[in-house]
């Protein structure tokens, strides 16, 4: 079993009973399935704040300058108190060295996107963030996130732990000491799994990599960690999948026989009618590459970006 990549995540959905009724929201996929490749490192704003639980709810109300965070009943408005929390709170997770979050939806301190935000009439609309939440994204613009509602979307679940293993990888490179080799090869074993997401960001990303051996080391990281991000959260399509695939295909055109042509195009042809998910064509792939010994594309992470037993691509 590799090292656990560190993800942080609010505490409810692990099971701790913090929520404003005593409650949690355990979310056994998360907790059982990836909790066995991710170490989590749990965040309750509220609990953290000092609020007792149980507890009056809580609810975003518009105001003059910014959404205000008060009490439903009480109208207690502790907006004040939950941002200096926050920006001491995200701070102090600089030291953790996530690599992503995942949040609990709809929560007025948690949720990433689609809150209940009131207007003065006290009429919702699903256009609020939370304010912890907010706080964590301006402060880590580059972390992977996700909320526990759309963990249960194959593609986004599949894209946003993807982009978990990407980041943890980067972070290792960082680590291991950042050289502008180290980039070119970074970049070049991920070639497949960035087209996949964007050939745009992809030729951006080449033409600076192409640059690198005359870069300040400085503005290098920067600069390739900034389209990294912004590639890998652009969502893979079936469209774009296709493509990679047959470009992988092109690197058997004097091995494979006729047959095994056909087999391959027929394959990813049902891929991408959406009769058999992506799984399938790549497994075929996989196949190839150990049986040709193609030494590129057996180092491509396009080909397995994420343990395997995790089954992410049996249903995308």
């Amino acid at each position: 079993m590799p090292e656990k990549i560190r993800i942080g995540i609010s505490s409810c959905l692990l099971g701790e009973m913090v929520r404003y009724d005593g409650g949690h929201q355990l979310d056994r996929y998360l907790r059982d399935t990836l909790g066995a490749y991710f170490d989590y490192l749990p965040v309750c704003p509220e609990v953290e704040l000092g609020l007792p639980t149980p507890r009056e709810t809580l609810r975003l109300i518009e105001g003059e300058a910014e959404p205000r965070l008060v009490f439903s009943r009480s109208g207690e408005d502790i907006t004040a108190r939950m941002q200096d929390w926050a920006a001491k709170r995200v701070v102090e997770l600089e030291r953790a060295q996530l690599c992503g979050f995942i949040f609990k939806a709809k929560s007025p301190s948690s949720g990433m996107e689609r809150v209940k935000l009131y207007d003065r009439r006290g009429v919702p609309a699903k256009k609020g963030v939370g304010l912890f939440a907010h706080a964590f994204m301006e402060h880590f613009p580059y972390l992977p996130v996700e909320e526990d509602g759309r963990m249960h979307d194959p593609v986004l679940r599949e894209n946003f732990i993807e982009c978990v293993f990407v980041f943890k990888r980067w972070r290792d490179l960082l680590a291991g000491g950042f050289s502008a080799a180290a980039v070119v090869d970074f970049h070049t074993r991920h070639k497949l799994l960035l087209l996949s997401h964007s050939p745009v960001l992809y030729r951006e990303m080449g033409t600076l990599v192409a640059r690198a051996g005359s870069l300040p080391a400085t503005a290098l990281q920067a600069d390739y960690q900034a389209l990294l991000m912004k590639a890998m959260r652009l969502h893979a399509t079936v469209r774009k999948h296709v493509n990679v695939l047959q470009h992988l295909l092109g690197y058997f055109k004097r091995q494979l026989s006729t047959d095994e042509k056909q087999e391959a195009l027929e394959l990813i042809d049902r891929y991408r009618d959406g009769n058999v998910p992506l799984i399938v064509p790549v497994t075929l792939i996989n196949h190839y590459v150990r049986k040709y010994g193609e030494p590129y594309l057996a180092r491509q992470y396009y080909l397995q970006p994420h343990p395997v037993e995790l089954q992410l691509r049996n249903h995308v």
